[in-house]
């Protein structure tokens, strides 16, 4: 049977399937069923400085509606404890996790300032996280800020979390690089050990309705896989990061094309999300007899098969295969009725 050991960035897994952050990594036994369905690893769902943020103000504001200058009146606030300020709610969940599950867990870290990253990284790593994944994504809303010094605030976060922390330090991506493969080379000079190819936003559409913004989750679907596969195969090779790919992993063949194009590991979500936590073993299942099936012996023989290093044809990959497809596209047949 096909070896499935994976090493992901320095922590060995038992898979290269990994449960991607989403709110199912809330939910002990649907964990507990896929790491018996074969998953290497658990990303918790994100921990967002902002949202740390909110939570102390918030607080903030209730204590000072509720007392005067009245020393006396403070000897009736409720204890500390009342409040989840900062992250502990999250750090207790991940010690919680790694008691209860015998992979390695792994944190998710959205932070918007290098102080928040830096501190946030630290007790994630005292709390025991095997590695933290840190979510790069900013909105740049002015017109002054160019993609240079928003790049160059990312890498900086980057490095500071590297120095900060002992753990591995994964990049999650989002696709909107006007050089991807420039960027990524500034990620492994900061020291992260890996990337993840490509983050997936829950954007707000417009109900023309009621003229309000929708926040309504879609989940994917292998058509959005194709986007991770020509990042990965553009990658492989070139640099010294492992590479990940998250979103449209749906199938055994999804996982089977992201590993000939690279991937070290894939991270399900809208699968599990869709069909339920029991969807990964037969996913696995499918993944293990395609590869058989192709003749591979083992995960490191496939990995990279169809990159742009090892491809017949690496133009495939490049801007010029796009002329080609619109060139050769025509409309399929269409079969006339007949009365």
């Amino acid at each position: 049977m096909l070896d499935l050991m994976t090493n992901w960035a320095g922590v060995r897994l038992a898979s290269p399937f990994v449960v991607g952050a989403s709110p199912l990594t809330d939910d002990l036994d649907a964990l507990r069923e896929c790491i018996a369905g074969g998953a290497g690893a658990v990303v918790m769902r994100s921990l967002f400085e902002e949202q740390i943020l909110a939570d102390q103000l918030g607080a903030h504001h209730w204590v000072d509606s509720r007392i005067d200058t009245d020393a006396e009146a403070r000897s009736f606030l409720p204890e500390s404890e009342v409040f989840a300020l900062g992250p502990a709610p999250y750090l207790d969940r991940l010690r919680k996790l790694r008691a209860a599950l015998n992979v390695p867990i792994i944190a998710s870290l959205n932070g918007t300032t290098p102080g928040g990253w830096v501190e946030l990284a630290r007790d994630l790593e005292l709390a025991g996280a095997a590695a933290v994944e840190l979510n790069l994504y900013d909105v740049a809303v002015s017109l002054d800020e160019t993609s240079a010094a928003v790049e160059a605030r990312q890498l900086s976060v980057v490095q500071s979390v590297v120095a900060a922390v002992h753990v591995p330090v994964l990049v999650k991506l989002s696709p909107f690089y006007s050089s991807l493969p420039g960027f990524v080379r500034g990620v492994e000079r900061a020291g992260a050990r890996a990337i993840v190819v490509f983050n997936r936003f829950y954007q707000p559409d417009i109900n023309l309705e009621t003229l309000e913004v929708n926040r309504e989750i879609r989940l994917s679907t292998s058509a959005e896989l194709p986007l991770r596969l020509h990042a990965c195969a553009l990658l492989w090779a070139k640099t010294g990061l492992q590479l990940g790919i998250t979103g449209g992993i749906h199938a055994g063949d999804d996982a089977v094309k992201a590993v000939l194009a690279g991937a070290q590991i894939v991270q399900v979500v809208s699968a599990l999300l869709g069909n339920g936590p029991g969807r990964l073993a037969r996913l696995i299942d499918e993944f293990r007899t395609r590869l058989s099936s192709m003749g591979y012996r083992s995960l490191d023989e496939a990995r990279g098969a169809m990159s742009f290093e090892r491809v017949g044809d690496p133009h495939a990959w490049e801007r010029v295969n796009y002329l080609r497809m619109l060139q050769g596209w025509a409309p399929q047949p269409t079969t006339r009725r007949t009365r």
